[in-house]
């Protein structure tokens, strides 16, 4: 039989662990982000669409049932129309099962697509994407070489919104340091505000190599966090965030304390669990326990 063929390594959402990945795009588009070493190894371009109708093709001979299929790399939504066009297509005649179709996109790949692209996108199927805000400071921002600023995201988002497309945003909990935890959770919470997300997905930053942050730690440029300092940088997040009715998850394998709710509802209630870990009264999960 046929195998689906994959280029380098292949990273997907926790959510998407049960979807069935395709791969249009190889690597990141971005790809200067200074805590990220998910596509160091990847030189970014654009897969001939023909190879990935092929994949899709051989998926369908293998695979019984894709109620979710995920469209990797890193930026898939950096496709040109016609080629996501043929895509969404293929799955909509060959997966009638499927019943949401996402991907990861940058600030930058949402901000190219014109308002009427990303409505005839949701029209054929794209339901979600996966976004990283990483941090609504934008000297974080700056200092990690993300490649946006908040106000860019926040446009990106309301693109999105206008065009029906759901959001699943990230953020990093240490990504500022000590020096930067005060600014970089009070922006985080106010920016995940303005976004409206309806999915946050809280992390906490591993020193991993070739992550460049590896150097930045070792240099002193990048003070840690300590587990404790951490929660409190969650806790400020919290506090200065309003998204009612946004799924939120801090229950990631690099986070110290897992967390689960939904805003505002559930606020109070993760801010007294976060009180309680800081108090003593919970373990928190041992750091040769923590993983990406």
């Amino acid at each position: 039989m046929e195998r689906i063929r994959y280029i380098g390594d292949i990273y997907r959402p926790p959510s998407e662990a049960y979807s069935l990945i395709i791969q249009a795009t190889v690597g990141c588009s971005n790809n200067t982000c200074r805590f990220c070493r998910m596509y160091k190894a990847k030189q970014f371009y654009i897969r001939p669409v023909e190879d990935v109708l092929e994949d899709l093709r051989r998926a369908r001979a293998c695979c019984r049932h894709a109620e979710r299929i995920f469209i990797a790399d890193g930026d898939a939504l950096i496709m040109p129309l016609q080629s996501w066009i043929k895509i969404l297509d293929y799955i909509k005649l060959h997966f009638p099962e499927c019943t949401r179709v996402t991907c990861y996109a940058t600030p930058r790949s949402v901000l190219l697509k014109s308002a009427d692209e990303l409505a005839v996108l949701r029209g054929l199927g794209l339901e979600m994407v996966y976004i990283g805000l990483e941090s609504g400071s934008d000297r974080v921002l700056k200092l990690m070489d993300k490649g946006n600023t908040a106000a860019e995201i926040i446009e990106a988002s309301r693109k999105l919104h206008a065009a029906g497309i759901k959001i699943s945003v990230t953020a990093i909990n240490g990504l500022g340091g000590l020096d930067l935890l005060q600014e970089h959770a009070v922006e985080t919470g106010k920016v995940f505000s303005q976004m409206k997300p309806h999915y946050i997905g809280l992390l906490t930053l591993m020193i991993e190599p070739p992550a460049p942050v590896c150097q930045m730690v070792d240099s002193g440029e990048l003070k840690l966090l300590t587990p404790e300092e951490v929660l409190g940088e969650t806790r400020l997040i919290l506090q200065n965030c309003d998204c009612e009715g946004a799924v939120f998850r801090a229950n990631h394998a690099s986070n110290y304390l897992p967390l689960a709710g939904t805003l505002n509802r559930d606020k109070d209630g993760l801010i007294a669990l976060i009180d309680s870990a800081l108090a003593g009264k919970t373990n928190l999960r041992p750091e040769y326990f923590r993983a990406l």
